[in-house]
């Protein structure tokens, strides 16, 4: 069972032939909307991974909170633990280039009042060995006492560290599986300009540390992790993106739900990867996510 604790969203997309410079106003050539958030994304791909998936976080009374939610009811995911609140439903205003590229701004609203009573809420009907996911689009408060409590229970909590936050080093550090890019990476361990074996190295480092599994996600790269001690690597597939906004998130509900599944870790991880290389196939963050019978295919 894994339980996601976290933010649910309407993104809102504009795409335009290229992403626009400070200060400057292009042409866009479409735009929809799309059931997003982070928290919502990751328990999607997680549902359609195969698992079975809670959703924990917060809507608003308004119009966007159904189309918010219709993608994950639809898959059969627990709602139970999502409430109902007076501020507006989230939003993520989205620009897609015509390189798949895209830049994001988010509105946390309803996401900014899920509270350290709904993170013990959360973890409270847990049991050991479940899963719970995380991200930073909700406050690290709440964020920082769902992983206590997760810990207190012998819950594995998994940590996505995005989006970057002021948080995002010490509550990264609190997690049995860390989930980071490069940019992130680069603030967890405390250095930048970093990549190649310098990278890896700075990867042991904190896996020593700390104990956790460390995960960096490199875009075409694929991914590279350290887990148990053992670095571990594995790719994606060779394609031609068309919205890449989809695919961390589409890598971590499949991890998690891989894992959750009883996995070998390195199986996991590929699965993972290719799940995200699918998932940028298609615009949007949600729709786009690939089915457990789709990735099979491209195993």
């Amino acid at each position: 069972m894994i339980t996601v604790f976290g933010s649910i969203n309407m993104d809102l997309i504009a795409t335009t032939a290229r992403l626009p410079k400070p200060g400057e106003t292009v042409a866009g050539t479409g735009f929809s909307t799309a059931a997003g958030g982070k928290g919502a994304n990751q328990a999607l791909a997680a549902r359609r991974a195969g698992a079975q998936v809670g959703m924990a976080g917060a809507v608003g009374s308004d119009s966007f909170a159904d189309g918010a939610l219709a993608l994950l009811r639809e898959a059969g995911a627990d709602l139970s633990l999502t409430k109902t609140v007076e501020e507006p439903t989230g939003t993520a205003h989205i620009i897609v280039g015509g390189d798949g590229e895209n830049v994001i701004v988010v509105v946390a609203s309803a996401n900014g009042t899920v509270g350290e009573e709904d993170a013990v809420s959360a973890v409270a009907g847990m049991a050991p060995g479940d899963t719970l996911m995380l991200q930073l689009e909700i406050p690290a408060a709440s964020v920082e006492k769902a992983l206590s409590e997760a810990k207190r229970q012998g819950v594995r909590s998994i940590i996505n560290i995005a989006p970057l936050t002021a948080d995002a080093a010490r509550l990264g550090r609190m997690a049995d599986i860390v989930i980071a890019n490069e940019t992130e990476f680069e603030l967890l361990a405390g250095k930048s300009g970093i990549d190649g074996a310098e990278r890896e190295a700075a990867m042991r480092q904190l896996h020593a540390e700390t104990g956790q599994t460390v995960i960096v996600t490199l875009g075409a790269e694929g991914v590279v992790a350290v887990h148990e001690g053992v670095v571990h690597r594995a790719r994606g597939l060779k394609i031609e993106p068309v919205d890449t906004v989809g695919a961390g998130d589409t890598f971590c509900g499949y991890l998690a739900a891989s894992l959750d599944a009883g996995l070998a870790f390195p199986d996991a991880l590929r699965r993972a990867a290719v799940a995200g290389s699918l998932a940028c196939l298609k615009p949007g963050a949600q729709p786009a996510i690939p089915t457990a019978a789709e990735v099979a295919a491209r195993l």
